[in-house]
C-alpha cells in the first residue's frame, strides 16, 4: 500500500492507494490543534476561577454563565477565524494579534450576553474585567512560550526532518525556497532530483539540483530522506504512479504538490461526496461559523447604523425629493451572492434612473449628477439605504461594490476572474474603495486593480479585516477626491 500526504496550510490530508483498488483522501487532525483547544479552556477557567477566589466573590451560577458562555463563543469565533489552523510559516506577532481578535470579540459577546443572562457581570465588574485582562495575557503568553521553544529545539536539529523535492518545476523550487528560508518549521532541505540533463533546466534549478529521481529513491530506501515532496506537472500521471510505487518501498512520507497550486485558488477546501474527496479551487470564506459570524456583524452593525442614522436618512430623503424630480429613493438591479440579481437601494443623486441593458459610469462633472447628488456621493452618503438591503441579507457592510447589471456583463467578458467577486455578498464599502479604486473605471486597468482588491479580501478575509475597512471608510468618507 502506497501513501501520499498532501501538507495543506490548515490541515494534512492522506491519499492511499494499493493495487487493484481506487484512492480516497482521509483528514489527518492535527495533535497540536487538539492541544491548543483544550489548553484554552484550562487558561480561560483556570484565569476565571483564580480571579473569583482573589477577589472573594462567590462562584454562583450567573458566574458559571459568564465563562460557559466565555468559553464556547471563544472557540466559535476561533474556528471562525481559523485561529487553530497551521501557524509554522506565520510570525509570532500575527498569531498573538489573532488571538487577540478572538478574545475582543468574546468579550463583547461574553459582556451582551451577561447583561441579559448573569448578573456577575454588572455586580462584579472589576473581577469580570480582571479576569478578562488575565486571559488575554495568559492566551498570548503561552503560545509565544510555546512557539519560541518549538523553534529553538528545531533550530538545534532536533524534531528535525529531511527533505527533497522530485521535479526541477517552477513550483519545485518555490517550495525549495520556502523551506530554506524557514529553519524554525524544522525541515532541513537536501536538495532537487531530476531527470532532466542540467542544461535543460533553469539557471535557479540547478543550484540545488542533486541527482536524478532514481537517486531520490535510492536515498529513501536507505532512510536518509523523511519527506518527498513531488512537484511534478499533473499531466505526467503515469511517471508520478511510477514514483509512488517505488516510494511504497520506503518509510518516508511522501507529498504531493499538485502543479495547479500555481493558479490563485481561492478559499480553497476538501468536499466529501459519498467516498469521493473533491478540492474546490474557487469557493467562498463564509461557509459553517465562519458565515454565522459574518451575518451577526452585519445584522448588529446595520441596526446600529439605522438607529442612529434614522433621523439624517429622513432629512435627505426630504431634500432630495424637494431638490429634483423624483424618487427619494433609487432603486438598480445588481448582481449579488452566486451571480443572482437583486435590488439595491440609494438616495437618487442623479436626475435620471439607468436601469437598462446600458448604463454609463457616473463622470467627473456629469449633467445628470443633482447639486444635492453631488454632495451625497461625494461623502457616500447616497449609500445609507444600503444599510437595509443589509438587514434583508442581499448585501453585506463589507464586501466587493456592486456594480450594475450591464457593467457586470461588460466586464466579465474583459477581465479573468471578475465574477469570482460574487462568491461573497456586496458590501456598501470594501477593500478596494478603500485603498484608492471609488467611483469611475473609466479604464480596463481601474476596474482590473479593482476586481484584483476585491479577490484579495475574499482571500483573506476576517472579521478584524472588515472593522479596518469600516474605520478608514470613515476616515476617507470627507476626504476622497475620486468619487463623484
Amino acid at each position: 500500500m502506497a501513501k501520499l500526504e498532501y501538507d495543506g496550510l490548515n490541515t494534512d490530508f492522506t491519499l492511499s492507494s494499493s493495487s487493484g483498488s481506487g484512492g480516497f483522501v482521509v483528514r489527518n487532525q492535527s495533535g497540536f490543534s487538539t492541544l491548543y483547544r483544550l489548553a484554552d479552556l484550562v487558561v480561560v477557567f483556570a484565569s476565571w476561577y483564580l480571579c473569583y477566589n482573589a477577589f472573594s466573590v462567590a462562584i454562583d451560577d450567573s458566574a458559571l454563565v459568564l465563562v460557559f458562555c466565555f468559553s464556547i463563543v471563544f472557540q466559535l469565533c476561533a474556528e471562525a477565524t481559523d485561529l487553530y489552523r497551521s501557524w509554522r510559516g506565520a510570525k509570532t506577532s500575527e498569531m498573538v494579534k489573532a488571538t487577540a481578535f478572538c478574545w475582543s470579540i468574546t468579550c463583547l459577546l461574553t459582556l451582551t450576553c451577561g447583561y441579559f443572562f448573569a448578573e456577575a457581570s454588572t455586580e462584579t465588574p472589576l473581577t469580570v474585567i480582571t479576569w478578562f485582562a488575565s486571559s488575554l495575557i495568559t492566551l498570548s503568553a503561552w503560545r509565544y512560550v510555546m512557539r519560541s521553544f518549538l523553534f529553538k529545539i528545531r533550530k538545534t536539529g532536533l524534531n528535525s526532518r529531511q527533505a527533497i523535492v522530485i521535479g526541477a518545476t517552477k513550483i519545485g523550487q518555490e517550495l525549495a525556497s520556502q523551506i530554506m528560508s524557514h529553519d524554525e518549521l524544522g525541515i532541513r532541505f537536501l536538495g532537487i532530483f531530476d531527470d532532466r540533463q542540467p542544461e535543460r533546466l533553469p539557471d535557479s534549478a540547478q543550484l540545488f539540483l542533486k541527482g536524478s529521481i532514481q537517486d531520490a529513491i535510492d536515498m529513501a530506501k536507505t532512510n536518509k530522506v523523511d519527506y518527498i515532496y513531488i512537484a511534478l506537472p499533473m499531466g505526467a500521471e503515469n511517471r508520478i504512479r511510477e514514483i509512488l510505487n517505488y516510494c511504497s518501498d520506503t518509510t518516508a512520507s511522501v507529498y504531493l504538490i499538485p502543479n495547479f497550486f500555481v493558479f490563485n485558488l481561492m478559499n480553497s477546501r476538501w468536499q466529501s461526496i459519498g467516498t469521493v474527496q473533491a478540492l474546490s479551487i474557487f469557493d467562498t470564506p463564509f461557509q459553517g461559523a465562519s458565515e454565522a459570524l459574518k451575518r451577526i456583524e452585519d445584522i448588529l452593525l446595520s441596526l446600529l447604523f439605522l438607529t442612529v442614522l434614522a433621523v439624517p436618512m429622513l432629512i435627505i430623503a426630504a431634500a432630495v425629493k424637494l431638490t429634483s424630480k423624483g424618487p427619494a429613493i433609487f432603486k438598480q438591479k445588481r448582481y449579488g451572492l452566486d451571480g443572482k440579481q437583486i435590488w439595491v437601494y440609494k438616495f437618487r443623486s442623479m436626475s435620471t434612473q439607468d436601469n437598462g441593458p446600458q448604463v454609463k459610469q457616473a463622470t467627473k462633472n456629469d449633467p445628470r449628477i443633482t447639486k444635492l447628488g453631488a454632495f451625497l456621493r461625494r461623502t457616500s452618503l447616497d449609500e445609507l439605504p444600503q444599510f437595509i438591503n443589509v438587514l434583508q441579507g442581499r448585501m453585506s457592510i463589507v464586501g466587493p461594490r456592486p456594480h450594475a447589471v450591464a457593467h457586470n456583463e461588460q466586464y466579465r467578458k474583459l477581465i479573468s476572474g471578475y465574477m469570482l467577486r460574487h462568491k461573497v455578498r456586496p458590501g456598501i464599502t470594501g477593500w478596494a474603495q478603500v485603498n484608492g479604486f471609488r467611483g469611475e473605471t473609466n479604464t480596463i486597468e481601474k476596474m482590473e486593480k479593482r476586481v484584483q482588491f476585491d479577490l484579495d479580501y475574499i482571500h483573506n478575509w476576517s472579521i478584524w479585516l472588515d472593522i479596518k475597512i469600516i474605520i478608514k471608510t470613515a476616515i476617507g468618507t470627507f476626504v476622497d477626491k475620486n468619487a463623484y
